[in-house]
């Protein structure tokens, strides 16, 4: 079982993601509002 653990995988590629994912994420991610009251977390988008 060691073996199959501490084998080193540098076959990994990078992809890069189109701008248009990027602006929608970044907006998504500041228009997310996360409210917590009394132990219970609500999640509101703002737009």
């Amino acid at each position: 079982m060691e073996k199959i653990y501490t084998k080193k995988k540098n076959n990994r590629e990078l992809i890069a993601a189109k701008p248009e994912t990027v602006d929608f994420l970044l907006a998504y991610s500041k228009s997310l509002k996360i409210t917590k009251a009394k132990g219970i977390t609500f999640e509101s988008n703002l737009n």
